[in-house]
């Protein structure tokens, strides 16, 4: 009985310490600063589109010639697809204004909870929470 109970207890501290990151892989203020609002417009460079999140890639312009490439994260391939999304959506090259939050790291170029609005007014949200 003693060996039993062992058993069921380390099988269900395995099974939470398994799901615990789950959690936080999903906070966007794990990664995010949502007091940090960015709008710019660019050129799509390449879309990465896979599990957990799809990334497009977006070249910007300053104003001194460099060019700063911005990679805003979306949602799981699944939830884009459901919302209408598809992988011909969006295309490099196509020119895009994104609205979305920076990380809290800003040498990483990430951008959450971003909108990315088409030349032709199209419009889609990226994130997590709508």
């Amino acid at each position: 009985m003693v060996r039993k109970t062992s058993i069921a207890f380390l099988a269900t501290a395995a099974w939470l310490l398994a799901a615990a990151p789950l959690g936080a892989h999903h906070s966007i203020a794990a990664e995010f600063d949502e007091n940090k609002p960015i709008t710019f417009t660019g050129t799509i460079k390449t879309i990465e589109w896979m599990n957990p999140h799809i990334y497009t890639h977006v070249e910007v312009k300053q104003d001194d010639g460099s060019v700063l490439v911005y990679r805003v994260e979306g949602s799981p391939p699944n939830t884009l697809y459901r919302r209408g999304w598809r992988k011909d959506t969006l295309k490099a090259g196509d020119v895009v204004t994104v609205s979305g939050i920076r990380a809290k790291i800003p040498t990483s170029m990430n951008i959450g909870q971003a909108t990315i609005k088409t030349e032709s007014g199209l419009e889609i949200f990226a994130g997590t929470n709508r």
